[in-house]
């Protein structure tokens, strides 16, 4: 039975360094793609701890792109200056990207009735999309849906879970 173990673990390790041997290289049409540019579809292999991500822009953690929240405080739907430039960031894409879409997703915390956060999140996401707009993006790629406090994104009856549920979401179709 332990030399079955040995067997499965050199296996895995000869699997795994193969794996590995081809991480990072591009061919043809690949090896002159953008490296981290937000423009039309281009693949980027900025390295993500010790490997390199390999995809699409949109879905690099380390672009600008992925940050997809915005906060908002109590009562409010006025956009925050510090997130004027993850809309700004958004907005490029979608500008530079004209088939490219997003829904702009409203939320608020439990405090107030029903009907009140549902049109605390639609404000909420038309200002969002008001900002995208004056930014470059197009009216026909944005979209706006209120959840209101049902689809809260931290449960708790506290200032730390209410501030969390208080935002807007940016949401790529999937691929």
């Amino acid at each position: 039975m332990r030399a079955m173990w040995k067997i499965v673990l050199l296996a895995f390790a000869v699997a795994a360094v193969s794996g590995c041997s081809s991480m990072g290289k591009k061919s043809g049409a690949d090896a002159g793609a953008e490296t981290g540019a937000l423009g039309d579809g281009a693949t980027t292999g900025v390295g993500v701890g010790s490997g390199t991500f390999q995809g699409m822009s949109i879905d690099d953690p380390r672009s600008p792109l992925a940050q997809r929240v915005i906060y908002f405080d109590l009562d409010s739907s006025q956009v925050r200056e510090a997130d004027r430039d993850v809309l700004a960031n958004h907005a490029a894409y979608l500008k530079e990207n004209p088939q490219a879409v997003i829904t702009l997703e409203g939320h608020g915390d439990e405090r107030g009735s029903p009907e009140y956060n549902i049109a605390l999140g639609e404000r909420r996401a038309q200002a969002v999309r008001q900002v995208m707009e004056l930014q470059g993006a197009t009216t026909q790629q944005l979209t706006t849906v209120s959840y209101g406090e049902e689809k809260p994104a931290v449960e708790g009856h506290d200032e730390s879970a209410w501030s969390q549920n208080r935002r807007v979401e940016l949401v790529y179709p999937s691929r």
